[in-house]
């Protein structure tokens, strides 16, 4: 049984990365632009390839980043962190007389 450090700190890793993989994603679609731009306006110029190699490093950074939230994700309990009050209505009491 995992203890509660551990789930809380397995919670903050999971929410990070969700956050890095976003920032990682949103390189990787601004190098893809810049990488077809640069490759229009002078193929094969070492701008070029310059912005394919970034393109290249966020695309590995978002791969290895989306591989370690999978294994966190499958990895966590399929319970809830905390156990909260139940939601479902109880019956109104009433004295008996």
């Amino acid at each position: 049984m995992a203890s509660t450090t551990d789930r809380v700190m397995s919670l903050r890793a999971v929410r990070q990365l969700r956050r890095v993989r976003a920032f990682y994603t949103g390189g990787a679609l601004l190098w893809a632009v810049l990488t077809a731009w640069t490759a229009w306006q002078s193929p094969g110029s070492r701008q070029m390839w310059v912005s394919a190699l970034l393109l290249a490093a966020f695309s590995g950074l978002l791969l290895t980043a989306s591989l370690w939230l999978h294994r966190l994700q499958t990895a966590g309990p399929r319970r809830p962190a905390h156990h909260a009050a139940s939601h479902r209505a109880t019956a109104p009491r009433h004295a008996h007389a």
